[in-house]
């Protein structure tokens, strides 16, 4: 027969341990003894019959089994923290947090100033903001430390049941040039074939936006020879604004570079790649202040 009266604090102590990789320093953090820990685990490894930790020199590691109960131990320590908030976000925001998860590039154009209109008018809430790959956003939604994750097409990573994916926006892409460089004779570029020797700046291959353009070389038959290969949307702007090449972006990101004079996007006659931006997140788990954000500056509509 399973037991009811849970020992909460056992759990606390062995999340503690698993999360600082030492009984010392859990102790320490803990402001409790090392015996104290090491009789909890010991107690926690008895009632479930199992071993949770090696010993090592640089202190203690999870067993297999030690994993697989962190992984349930860190959903409901995420859990409570998501309770803990529903309890203390009231309507007005007077207190609470936002937490997002995004690419770099998408937050630069697309949620910026919509995250400025929402701390002028609750500025007592504590946002963050969390950018990295879509793997690694998508895990953090599912551990809750993010509310959202705004990312672009495609999303390849399976997502729990409970999350949802919807299409906010699309965006182009572009070809843009430093204007009036003097090492590249873009005014005479009008179609894709006519990039075939000039310097281009592109994101790594294999990446997403990456793909799409390859696919839609290779269908022209166009192999491109004088190639740089730049990882973020920042750098390959930098790199475009050195005089380095042409450079293929998001047409958003250098909308203002375009506009104030620096760069000029080129008048590619074939159509080239867009992207659409979508928004991820598990409503069961959303507290007020997101809520209102995805509402409120998203204009997004939970009805749907």
């Amino acid at each position: 027969m399973y037991k009811t009266n849970i020992n909460l604090n056992l759990y606390k102590t062995f999340y503690d341990v698993a999360k600082y990789g030492s009984i010392s320093k859990a102790a320490q953090y803990g402001f409790t003894s090392q015996p104290a820990i090491s009789k909890s685990i010991k107690k926690l490894e008895d009632e479930l019959g199992t071993q949770l930790f090696y010993r090592n020199l640089n202190g203690v590691e999870l067993t297999d089994k030690g994993k697989e109960l962190l992984y349930f131990v860190e959903k409901s320590y995420s859990n409570l923290i998501i309770a803990e908030r529903n309890m203390i976000e009231t309507e007005n925001l007077e207190r609470g947090k936002l937490s997002i998860g995004m690419p770099s590039n998408i937050g630069s154009f697309f949620l910026f100033d919509k995250i400025i209109s929402f701390h002028k008018k609750y500025p007592n809430i504590e946002i963050t903001i969390i950018t990295g790959s879509t793997s690694n956003l998508i895990s953090l939604l599912d551990s809750h430390k993010v509310d959202f994750v705004i990312d672009t097409s495609p999303i390849n990573v399976r997502l729990d049941d409970g999350m949802k994916i919807t299409k906010l926006d699309k965006v182009q892409y572009c070809f843009v040039v430093k204007k009036d460089t003097k090492n590249i004779d873009y005014k005479k570029i009008s179609k894709l074939s006519d990039l075939k020797d000039k310097p281009l700046i592109l994101p790594i291959p294999g990446t997403a936006n990456r793909n799409d353009l390859d696919e839609l070389l290779l269908k022209q038959n166009i192999d491109v020879e004088n190639v740089i290969n730049i990882h973020t949307s920042e750098m390959i702007i930098s790199a475009v604004k050195k005089d380095l090449g042409i450079g293929y972006i998001i047409y958003n990101l250098v909308e203002d570079d375009i506009k104030n004079g620096e760069l000029e996007i080129l008048d590619i006659k074939e159509k080239l790649p867009t992207v659409e931006i979508n928004i991820i997140f598990d409503k069961s788990f959303l507290t007020t202040a997101p809520k209102k954000f995805i509402e409120n500056y998203i204009d997004y509509d939970f009805k749907l």
